[in-house]
């Protein structure tokens, strides 16, 4: 199963094509289009589901209209989803067409940006058989609940049976509304069980993180001063138009992020599934870090070090483990199987052999079931998964490699759940010579021999070899 994405004209990215896999990497220098295309990406991950039964809402319409009809007369309809599941690609097609009509608002930035900018996803998706093995069952309470009406897709059958239940006599309902409690149960509750192997569930870790961690009691009392600024007010106010005000200008990852670091504390009630089944991923984690994360009273988040008494407050804690905040909540409280963690720089701040260790992390969450997704101008993140990806051979040499320098079975992986993208500039030439016409994706080598092939970083460290040689060698 794959997913394709395909980007035009958004920013500075003029065309990029890019296939998710089990781990996708885009590294490139600055200003090429790496964070577009990350937060492109989150926006519709985040809204796949609304942007279906959005894009699906006149098929909806002609298919459901002799249903409604039966259904008010008979009291019972047999719904053939076939119907919809054939028109899987026109309706992802509407979808996303819908999504690239939003992007300003995912960007939080002026919509003629985006006039041209276009969105689009293919999925390869045998809807036959998952339709099959989908299940469904609903009630909707009616007339003070004395009459219900029953949604039923039974796990082996291609149809939904809508029925009226309990009660002498129908509750008289229109026919749109019952549209729209038909249709919105077929695209949240099985059309969206279609995709949701090639749309996971997502969490993103942005660039801000460092500093949402310090400010994030600070962005409480933001908002609590503007709410007693209103109710000091006697002016005709909508109070969600200024409470939200000061957070239009963040696109949705960002807001997203800072949202998810200001309430911390509504997390630590949960444990994820890898504290219950991987709780020494999570120690590894702890000991990267050097400490725990911990929730103290009046909603404060502290940092305990290792072998110490002694907390310390966000704002007194290194850039690393602030770096990490956000990370260590979600993969301690908030994963689930099957999520994409997207990770903005997971260099951030810190030491290279921490990099190195984030990598041999990420390949781990890989390999229990997560999904990651990172943009990085690390040489030591990138290096380090080459290793994991070369040491994944039967030959004798590598693993006692494996064994001599501390790799566990678990961090090792295969050249096919990789995808690697570089973002470079589109050459084009003129008569006053080369200009810039923008930016793409480039698919990097990626091979179980030599590992990933990221020609940007290869470049910088051979001109610096260079350099270094001419400094020791060329003076004798």
């Amino acid at each position: 199963m794959s997913t394709k994405i395909t980007i035009k004209h958004l920013g500075i990215l003029q065309q990029a094509d890019f296939s998710l896999g089990d781990l996708t990497i885009i590294c490139g220098k600055n200003n090429t289009g790496k964070t577009y295309a990350t937060y492109a990406l989150y926006g519709f991950l985040k809204n796949w589901k609304e942007l279906l039964s959005v894009g699906g809402y006149t098929q909806a319409i002609s298919v459901l209209g002799k249903d409604i009809e039966t259904l008010q007369k008979d009291g019972v309809v047999h719904i053939d989803l076939t119907l919809f599941s054939n028109q899987m690609e026109s309706i992802l097609i509407d979808a996303c067409k819908e999504y690239s009509s939003s992007l300003a608002e995912i960007f939080a930035s002026k919509e003629n940006l985006f006039k041209a900018t276009t969105f689009q996803v293919q999925v390869d998706i045998d809807t036959e058989s998952r339709l099959k093995d989908t299940h469904s069952e609903i009630k909707f309470g009616f007339g003070n609940k004395r009459q219900q009406l029953a949604l039923s897709k039974p796990k082996g059958e291609n149809e939904l049976v809508v029925s009226w239940l309990n009660g002498e006599g129908r509750t008289k309902i229109s026919n749109q509304l019952l549209n729209q409690i038909i249709r919105r149960h077929i695209f949240e509750h099985i059309v969206a069980l279609l995709f949701e192997e090639s749309f996971p569930s997502v969490f993103i870790a942005s660039d801000e993180r460092t500093g949402a961690a310090i400010f994030r009691k600070e962005l409480d009392f933001a908002r609590n001063r503007l709410l007693k600024e209103i109710s000091r007010s006697d002016r005709n106010i909508d109070p969600r138009e200024l409470l939200f005000k000061n957070y239009q200008d963040y696109p949705l990852p960002v807001e997203d992020n800072v949202d998810f670091i200001r309430n911390l504390e509504r997390n630590t009630k949960k444990n994820s599934f890898l504290a219950n089944e991987h709780p020494e991923l999570l120690n590894d984690f702890a000991d990267m870090i050097g400490g725990e994360y911990l929730a103290g009273s009046n909603d404060t988040i502290y940092f305990k070090p290792s072998g110490q008494q002694l907390s310390f407050a966000m704002s007194e804690s290194s850039s690393a483990v602030r770096s990490l905040l956000d990370i260590g909540f979600y993969l301690n409280h908030v994963a689930r199987r099957g999520d994409m963690l997207m990770v903005d720089e997971p260099e951030l701040n810190l030491h290279p052999a921490n990099q190195r260790r984030i990598a041999r992390l990420l390949a781990r969450l890989i390999n229990v079931g997560i999904k990651v997704f990172i943009t990085t101008h690390s040489d030591y993140i990138v290096k380090e998964l080459n290793t994991l990806i070369m040491l994944n051979q039967d030959k004798p040499h590598l693993k006692k490699i494996v064994k001599d320098k501390g790799y566990q079975n678990e961090e090792l992986l295969s050249p096919n759940q990789v995808k690697v993208y570089i973002a470079q500039e589109i050459p084009r030439s003129s008569k006053k010579g080369p200009v810039k016409a923008g930016c793409t994706l480039m698919p990097a080598d990626i091979n179980a021999e030599r590992g990933i092939e990221v020609r940007s970083f290869d470049d910088t460290i051979d001109e610096m070899n260079e350099i270094l040689e001419e400094i020791m060698w060329d003076a004798e």
